[in-house]
């Protein structure tokens, strides 16, 4: 099994080397989309050698989009998205080729999160409460998917927020999802900078009214809460 896993990345100067060099350990190619970043994001990934692509700042559907463009024009079996400021636990590959073995179209990770306070680490148990029953892991856990489960629902929209609950949305139609029983660590630096409570609050209300049919367009001006 050939495992790519796609990085975007917008103005991670002061974290995107160390992010690669974590990533490349569990996969056979890394292709980094950065997203318009004004810092040095684009030239630092460039020099660890890794696979860089540029795209207009449009949103992380766009970034996704081209890397696994990318990623599938060099032969991945399955590809494997993964966020800047999240970490794969040390057996994430073989929990991945396990899923895909088993037959699932994708999937992903429990989550952990770095340096949480209380109230966040006691807040992990509804995150998996709904990951697993829901079967909606998103975009901090590592989402991943087969070629051809990803070509078949139509890969990533170009969207300007939302566009991991819209990509698993369309996954499942074509096939069971995994949740790999692996936690993967994602920054709190969001919940730390604009609390808990808070940022807990605005993702459930974009979620519902996503659910509810609200345009993503519409709910761009509520993602800073969140970002």
């Amino acid at each position: 099994m050939r495992l790519a896993i796609v990085m975007p990345v917008l103005e991670e100067a002061a974290r995107v080397e160390a992010a690669i060099a974590a990533a490349r350990t569990h996969c056979d190619e890394l292709i980094v989309v950065d997203g318009g970043s004004r810092d040095r994001t684009a030239e630092l990934a460039s020099g660890t050698g890794a696979r860089v692509a540029t795209v207009p700042r449009a949103g992380r559907g766009l970034q996704l989009r081209r890397g696994a463009e990318l990623a599938v024009e060099t032969g991945a079996d399955v590809l494997l998205f993964l966020h800047a400021d999240t970490r794969l636990p040390a057996a994430a590959r073989r929990g991945v080729e396990h899923a895909v073995d088993a037959g699932a179209a994708g999937g992903g990770f429990l989550v952990d999160f770095d340096a949480a306070p209380p109230l966040l680490r006691r807040g992990r148990v509804l995150v998996d409460i709904r990951t697993r029953r829901l079967r909606l892991p998103l975009g901090d856990q590592a989402q991943f998917a087969t070629t051809a489960a990803y070509a078949a629902c139509g890969g990533f929209s170009d969207l300007p927020i939302l566009e991991d609950l819209d990509f698993i949305g369309r996954l499942r139609r074509q096939g069971r999802i995994s949740i790999v029983e692996q936690r993967a660590t994602t920054s709190s630096r969001r919940f730390a900078e604009r609390g808990v409570v808070r940022t807990v609050a605005a993702n459930w209300l974009i979620w519902s009214l996503f659910a509810a049919g609200v345009k993503p367009a519409r709910l761009a001006g509520l993602y800073p809460l969140v970002r």
